[in-house]
């Protein structure tokens, strides 16, 4: 197979916004206690905290993370996570059908974030709750002092205010699954009515409105026009999720859906236009992508635990352990969010330890890179500047969620200051090899070209504590520069990332 792919120094899509790869953490199963949380860890600190799951966090060089939910912050009361730990409340936790001790709350997660270098993206519960202890929760967090709530986080043992810019209003509250669950034009009001009790706080803060849960959604996409109409003027973003299944085990189907993506925030993204256009506003909105990822592996087996009676703490539920596969969807899932930097400026990959995460742990031992973990890394380093918009001709397929599928998923970016090209391509098709002819217009001379290559001959293939490196990247040869074009030789599903020094 060959294709043809121009990039131009010119023909750009946007500044892409580092907070593209954000990530999340939810007090669920092995996410936070086991995850992140292990008192009794021997790398942990003082605060309980695992020291090899920070430096893996580091490595990933996620710059915000989103917490505490997730389905678990619309019955979560922020007060029970302040204080002494010893006098804190357990509560059963209603989303995941677990006992919450309360003993990882704002300030020891604010502590691990500045350890990690993350800025805060904090959840606010508008399910059980609403306005009055949302403003709380943000005057807790942010005022300098003089105040009832800012004096209480004083006397918790935080002199300076924490200064959080990113606030989620509420989380899926189109799911009828979600504590609190609304209609569109109740969650609207009570949505913008926070957002305006918020404003009157702190004009500067970035507001995030929830959207669809998911695409197939019987409320989208007139949740978003609903929603956008109520809270267009008081809010910065709206959310939206999706995860990605491969029940079948059809890899064709599988990566299509990132044609399923890519007309999900189109379909937004002209819902924005649509209400902004209404309004008659110069004021644009973006997506935050707050929750994505691949999740079916276990996740049938995992959630019949819900209907059961028993209540444990932090049980190891939504564990799934991805594969090469999953490198490949992850790499496509990347690409598209590269491709439509100007629409979406946040994404939080969900989550980031034990739960459907990059970093798996065991309790009292090692953690470790899940193959998902490298296409991330790749991105999150690497993916920083310009997203360029590239002219792609080449072969396609034809699948459930799309026709006309592109064996050739590539995304490229410009780093002006580092001087560096870097393209991320999965090659889709497991068939044959992609001959690729790059021309790089506009850009000067271009000095040398690096290929890193993920491929594995069993698309199964995963990693474990005890065999790491199972699904790594290493050097490839695929990649050769000639003047000012790169011919690029992929193999068949593979991934891969080419660097180019100009």
């Amino acid at each position: 197979m060959k294709a043809r792919v121009t990039a131009h120094e010119r023909y750009a899509v946007a500044d892409i916004d580092p907070r593209l790869y954000g990530s999340f953490l939810e007090h669920l199963g092995r996410a936070v206690y086991g995850g992140i949380y292990e008192p009794d860890h021997p790398t942990a600190d003082d605060n309980g905290m695992r020291g090899d799951v920070l430096e893996l966090v580091k490595e990933l060089d996620t710059p915000v993370c989103r917490y505490p939910g997730g389905n678990f912050v619309s019955a979560y009361n922020w007060e029970d996570g302040i204080g002494p730990k010893d006098e804190r409340p357990s509560r059963l936790d209603l989303a995941w059908h677990t006992v919450e001790p309360n003993h990882v709350g704002i300030h020891e997660y604010a502590d691990w974030a500045d350890k990690a270098g993350i800025d805060m993206m904090l959840a606010l519960n508008l399910g059980s709750r609403g306005l009055d202890e949302a403003r709380a929760f943000v005057e807790y967090v942010n005022h300098p002092g003089g105040s009832y709530w800012s004096d209480l986080r004083k006397k918790n043992g935080r002199a300076d205010p924490w200064n959080v810019k990113m606030w989620c209003l509420g989380n899926e509250m189109d799911g009828p699954w979600q504590v609190g669950h609304k209609s569109a034009t109740e969650y609207g009001h009570l949505a913008n009515e926070t957002a305006k009790a918020l404003r009157a706080f702190d004009r500067s803060l970035e507001l995030i409105v929830c959207g669809s849960s998911h695409s197939d959604m019987p409320t989208y996409p007139e949740w978003e026009r609903t929603v956008l109409e109520a809270t267009y003027d008081n809010v910065d973003h709206i959310s939206l999720h999706m995860y990605f299944e491969n029940y079948e085990k059809n890899a064709n189907n599988f990566l299509a859906l990132s044609e399923k993506l890519g007309r999900y925030i189109d379909t937004v993204s002209g819902t924005i236009d649509f209400v902004k256009a209404k309004k008659r506003s110069k004021k644009d909105v973006t997506i935050s992508f707050d929750e994505w990822n691949v999740w079916y592996h276990t996740r049938k087996q995992d959630l019949s635990y819900l209907h059961g009676t028993e209540w444990r703490f932090a049980p190891p539920i939504l564990e799934d352990v991805y594969n090469f596969e999953d490198v490949l969807m992850v790499g496509s899932i990347l690409n598209t969010f590269i491709r439509r930097a100007d629409r979406v400026r946040i994404a939080c990959i969900a989550q980031l330890v034990n739960v459907i995460a990059p970093i798996m742990t065991r309790t009292g031992g090692g953690a470790w890179r899940q193959t998902i973990f490298w296409p991330f890394k790749f991105a999150s380093h690497h993916g920083r500047g310009t997203a360029l918009r590239l002219s792609v001709d080449g072969p396609t397929y034809d699948a459930d969620a799309a026709s006309g599928v592109p064996c050739l998923d590539i995304a490229g970016v410009h780093d002006a200051d580092g001087g560096t090209l870097t393209f991320f391509a999965v090659n889709k098709s497991g068939a044959e090899a992609m001959e690729v002819d790059l021309a790089l217009d506009g850009f000067g001379a271009a000095k040398s070209v690096e290929h890193t290559l993920i491929k594995h001959d069993d698309l199964q293939a995963t990693n474990t504590e005890d065999n790491p490196d199972n699904v790594a990247p290493r050097k490839g040869d695929g990649a050769t520069l000639d003047g000012g074009k790169l011919a690029l030789t992929l193999p068949p599903h593979s991934y891969s990332m080419i660097r180019v020094q100009l």
